[in-house]
């Protein structure tokens, strides 16, 4: 009967324990040395180079705060797992746990927070639209009876449908089942437009054989902070992040690794996406804050 007790007793403390750790992020890292950090394969924030090599801003910048987890935690390393995502399954892989934390190109609203928790805005994204440079298409206005390319799971496509009824234009939806694959719909023909972050849409035009084929142009059609998502409720795990992110802002790291992965050549192919660090973006630096997109304004 005691054999039975005990077991129970054991068996309900590891019960408890793992239960835990479902929320407590931190303590799975300390206890299991490892972290799995959702990445990229085709944003303009982060991306894949091939055979487990991913790379890029929010990559980078992800890459630095694990740095700093390991520090906080005392270890000697972390290894850092990289899980791709998309934009469909990115909150479902975080919600299970399979993902412990992702920065890509992730826009923070309302909506999410209800499922997930965002860090500090890293990136004040707008929303605009890339085509072929004779194309004749200039602003929404343009797009009537055209096929307009979105990625499957993104803000964009509710955005792309309010723009269409407040302009009363009928247009067809071509979805992409991520950023490289709807940017090949552009790049083939089976798209006049694609409508995306601008991050991304000027990261995609830099990397294509012919960058001066693709402009980006229209007017804004939103406005959308961008950040590091995480599991909600895992109030330490969001600390400890913020902490790194506020270390990264007020030593210029950030500032730098902006520079480097927008400013400069990148790889593989040396191009320079050449997207200036916009007002809105410096502003989020200077007072760091998890705002929804819906508290911003198109100004």
């Amino acid at each position: 009967m005691k054999k039975h007790i005990l077991a129970a007793a054991i068996f309900a403390l590891a019960a408890g324990s793992a239960m835990a750790q479902a929320n407590d992020t931190l303590a799975k890292i300390r206890d299991s040395g490892a972290v799995t950090l959702g990445v990229r394969e085709s944003s303009g924030l982060g991306y894949t180079l091939g055979n487990g090599k991913y790379v890029g801003f929010h990559t980078e910048m992800a890459e630095n705060i694990i740095e700093d987890l390991r520090k906080d935690l005392g270890l000697e390393k972390i290894e850092i797992k990289y899980q791709p995502i998309t934009s469909q399954n990115r909150i479902p892989l975080i919600q299970n746990g399979s993902v412990d934390f992702e920065c890509g190109s992730t826009t923070n609203n309302r909506a999410r927070q209800k499922d997930v928790d965002f860090a500090h805005t890293t990136y004040v994204e707008e929303v605009r639209m890339a085509t072929k440079a004779d194309s004749g298409i200039n602003s929404v206005a343009d797009l009537n009876g055209k096929n307009v390319a979105v990625t499957t799971g993104t803000t964009s496509v509710q955005t792309l449908r309010r723009n269409k009824r407040a302009e009363g234009i009928n247009f067809k939806e071509v979805m992409g089942k991520d950023h490289a694959d709807s940017f090949l719909l552009l790049e083939t023909g089976r798209a006049d437009v694609f409508v995306m972050d601008g991050s991304i849409l000027a990261a995609n035009i830099s990397k294509s054989r012919n960058p001066a084929d693709y402009k980006i142009v229209g007017e804004v059609l939103s406005v959308e902070p961008i950040a590091c998502m995480l599991r909600k409720d895992d109030d330490n795990f969001k600390a400890a992040i913020n902490k790194s992110i506020e270390r990264q802002i007020s030593d210029g790291t950030l500032a730098g690794l902006w520079d480097k992965w927008f400013l400069q050549p990148t790889p593989p192919a040396g191009a320079v996406v050449g997207l200036p660090l916009s007002d809105a973006t410096k502003k989020a630096w200077e007072n760091p804050n998890d705002k929804p997109m819906e508290d911003y304004v198109i100004e």
